[in-house]
């Protein structure tokens, strides 16, 4: 499926990454040269000609692009694309001298001076707030002395361009951006002058995951447990796997940098040093259990932010966003309503979203009357009214004492005096395999909202004070609790342990049922079909899916032919 074309060049000037316009099919089509080859022409079709003055990638880079369209059951003809600017890539005059760059101490000085040198080293991690440019401008300043190049993947635009702002200060006109949201010309050119010059600093988000990238000698990937790390749609490269592959095959130093690991990181050993100092500020756990008020806040919280407003301090609500369900508190004897047979919370009519098994009685007393701890923005607003001034009371962003929002608004240029979790618990007990994991990286994000200094703090509401999220929030450190989810993962072959991809299909002839629980024999567990409307979806699990991987390409081919819509997940964050 992914061999290629072969045609003959005649008279132009072509290299491995040149972009092309070829015959193909009555018409005329992009395409672009992974192999030139000497030898008889005769009877293939000639190249219509060259498109721009720069290949879009090299022989190292075409290494991690087979790759990945091997791991991700991609054509290979999309993950090329993905090197691509959206307009024909120019040639960028170098520049005679660049402005020079202040000293920096770094925090990884054996990684920055691999980098420096050229060579390759394992990749790091750096255990610190990613507020702050200091970690980074340390990490690449020396690099960008050298005359080498610096790439650094943001999860959003919004920090993208935030952090370019913020290191322009030091190094000036080497700062080049790549957002999603700036136009193609503005992009094109970015990608020229990061192709053909080295010496920059590329601030980008994971569009430039496959750029290339001149003179490149460091790579920074800042938090890449975030979800803007992973495309949705096939193919769904996660920055993290990408960047650690080019890391290996172009071999140039890699340094991950952020509050909480994932558990692949961990799994894989990777080094984590940590910055000075606790990677978040100081949390106050605030225990429901305790509280005789039902409702969204405790009196304790209510007093603190009735405080907070009088002194003019800003406080931040956070509240789960769309798409999380509450978690439910027993009136009688005031426990989370949890399944008695695999711990996860139970939804409002008693249904577990994670086994299935449905109870109507709280598995702690038999009560069966139960309040809902969480909610969304619109009636967390309207709680706030009933102790503040409603006027004191807003949405995220707008500049109200108090304002309320959710995990998109925690990507903040501004700080908190106080931030306050409404339903911790609702995040960190969900159906999800990485809900616990993905709660202490989101409740991590809230507290580095607040400012250091007296009086200052995050308040985490809760009814479950001893959990592992929780205690590792008060010591500031996730290192204990990844290392027991990964222990725990390990049992049930669960990621990192093991692989699991996602199959969705809409319109599916009657014949890939077969063929999906043929794939069971390959090495794996497929299960399913889960049917909604017109599509189906199944979830393969296995300790090594390569083979699976293989009869999976066939598949997507032979669906797409007839007219299926598909959708492959390779390494899924949410089930």
């Amino acid at each position: 499926m992914d061999t290629g074309f072969r045609y003959s060049f005649g008279d132009l000037e072509l290299e491995l990454g040149d972009q092309v316009r070829i015959p193909l099919g009555g018409r005329r089509a992009r395409g672009w040269v992974v192999e030139v080859e000497e030898g008889d022409d005769e009877g293939l079709k000639a190249v219509l000609a060259k498109s721009g003055e720069l290949p879009v990638f090299g022989s190292r880079q075409l290494v991690t692009m087979r790759w990945a369209s091997q791991h991700y059951v991609a054509p290979l003809s999309v993950i090329l694309g993905k090197a691509a600017p959206p307009n024909l890539p120019r040639a960028t005059d170098e520049h005679d001298a660049w402005h020079a760059v202040p000293e920096f101490q770094s925090p990884l000085p054996a990684v920055t001076a691999a980098a420096v040198a050229g060579r390759h080293v394992r990749p790091h991690y750096l255990l610190s707030p990613v507020s702050t440019v200091e970690a980074i401008a340390g990490l690449a300043g020396p690099v960008l002395t050298a005359g080498r190049s610096v790439v650094i993947i943001y999860p959003t635009a919004a920090e993208a361009e935030s952090a370019a702002g913020a290191l322009r200060g030091p190094f000036e006109e080497r700062v080049l951006l790549a957002t999603g949201s700036m136009h193609d010309r503005d992009v094109t050119r970015t990608w020229g002058t990061s192709a053909g010059v080295a010496g920059t600093l590329l601030v980008a988000t994971p569009r430039a995951l496959l750029w290339p990238v001149a003179g490149l000698g460091l790579g920074i990937v800042v938090e890449e447990g975030r979800r803007g790390h992973k495309e949705r749609q096939t193919p769904t490269l996660h920055s993290r796997e990408v960047m650690r592959r080019r890391s290996t095959v172009e071999r140039f130093p890699l340094v991950f940098i952020g509050r909480v690991p994932t558990t692949e990181l961990v799994a894989a050993g990777t080094p984590t040093v940590k910055a000075p100092g606790r990677a978040w500020p100081l949390v106050e756990v605030v225990d429901r259990r305790l509280d005789p008020s039902i409702g969204l806040f405790t009196e304790h919280v209510k007093a603190a932010i009735q405080g907070a407003v009088k002194r003019n301090e800003p406080v931040f609500v956070f509240t789960h966003r769309h798409g999380y369900a509450p978690a439910f508190l027993c009136v009688s004897c005031r426990s989370i309503r949890v399944c008695e047979n695999c711990g996860s919370r139970l939804d409002r009519d008693g249904t577990c979203a994670r086994c299935g098994h449905h109870q109507l009685a709280c598995s702690s007393c038999e009560g069966r009357k139960f309040v809902p701890l969480g909610a969304g923005t619109g009636r967390v607003t309207a709680e706030l009214g009933r102790f503040v001034d409603r006027t004191a009371v807003g949405p995220a962003g707008s500049g109200r004492a108090v304002e309320v929002g959710t995990v998109r608004d925690l990507v903040r240029s501004t700080t908190v005096d106080m931030a306050v979790a409404v339903d911790a618990d609702g995040l960190f007990m969900g159906s999800n395999y990485r809900a616990a994991e993905d709660a202490l990286r989101t409740l991590a994000r809230l507290a580095g909202l607040v400012g250091r200094g007296r009086g200052k703090r995050a308040a985490i509401q809760t009814t479950r004070p001893d959990h592992p999220v929780i205690q590792a929030l008060r010591r500031g450190d996730p290192s204990e609790f990844l290392d027991s989810e990964v222990d725990e993962r390990a049992a049930y072959k669960l990621p990192p342990s093991g692989e699991v991809i996602v199959v969705e299909v809409t319109k599916a002839p009657d014949w890939v049922d077969a063929v999906m629980a043929e794939l069971g024999n390959q090495r794996g567990t497929v299960l399913g079909p889960a049917e909604r409307g017109d599509s189906k979806r199944w979830l393969v699990q296995g300790a090594d899916l390569g083979s699976v991987r293989e009869r999976l390409r066939e598949l997507v081919h032979r669906l797409r032919d007839a007219q299926a819509s598909v959708r492959v997940d390779v390494d899924p964050i949410e089930l």
